[in-house]
């Protein structure tokens, strides 16, 4: 069974454009993905989108379908009536580079600024030993496909550009909770995840888990936890008198 869909696509560049008006075939268990490789073949040869497996696993193809933040490939078109409009943007957090193409550099800048895992001295690569229940909870975060959907909803950075120089946004505060969970790693990620990754500029509305394609629990199993122990660490009068007795000189 096949029918006619009404898209209206967003075209332009990184000077201005706005949304087109197009009726375009739709046939039985097609994405959205579909419809828009389908449009640069009969319609819009020079339409710029950003895809690479089609399979849900690349995080390439981000962009925003009737105002949510989801993945092209991953947005069936059975979801829709076929008498309802379908509106495809871009992500609206980024630049805009072409059509549905946007400058996400800033999510590598930012990733970089993550320091890689670092073991203690001494401590060989073969001699590594981790209790399962800490393989565990780590794991979940390493589905990760950094389509970057939860940095586009985000509405720290999302409404105020201005927060992108002193905040990471939750894919990488994810990144700094996962290294900081880890029980062989000698680096202090609650310092920095406070003062250099903007950890308390979060409020946890839960809008990055909401969009997550892997259903990463971001917000509850992530930043909550790691505020959690940046709290304790910083205003906990029993954690600092420690601290304070543990300085000490001997």
């Amino acid at each position: 069974m096949s029918y006619d869909a009404k898209f209206r696509v967003w075209r332009g560049d990184d000077e201005g454009g706005e949304l087109v008006d197009y009726t375009v075939e739709v046939n039985e268990g097609e994405v959205v993905l579909d419809i828009i490789h389908r449009l640069q073949a009969t319609q819009a040869g020079d339409l710029a989108v950003r895809w690479n497996c089609k399979a849900g696993k690349c995080g390439s193809c981000s962009a925003e379908i009737n105002g949510r933040p989801r993945l092209l490939c991953m947005t069936r078109m059975s979801t829709f009536t076929e008498a309802e409009t379908i509106t495809v943007t871009p992500m609206r957090t980024f630049p805009v580079m072409k059509d549905l193409v946007t400058d996400v550099s800033y999510n590598y800048k930012k990733a970089q600024e993550v320091p890689a895992f670092a073991p203690p001295e001494g401590v060989e690569p073969g001699d590594y030993r981790m209790a399962q229940v800490d393989v565990e909870r780590s794991q979940e975060f390493r589905k990760c496909i950094e389509c970057f959907l939860c940095q586009n909803v985000c509405h720290v950075i999302r409404d105020h550009e201005d927060n992108k120089e002193s905040y990471s946004g939750p894919r990488f505060l994810m990144r700094v909770a996962e290294l900081d969970m880890h029980p062989l790693d000698a680096l202090d990620r609650q310092h920095a995840a406070q003062d250099e990754h903007g950890l308390g500029m979060c409020n946890i509305t839960k809008c990055c888990t909401e969009v997550c394609p892997e259903h990463i629990k971001i917000t509850d199993n992530a930043l909550i936890p790691l505020k959690e122990r940046v709290v304790d660490r910083k205003y906990d009068p029993l954690v600092w008198l420690g601290n304070k007795i543990m300085r000490r000189p001997s």
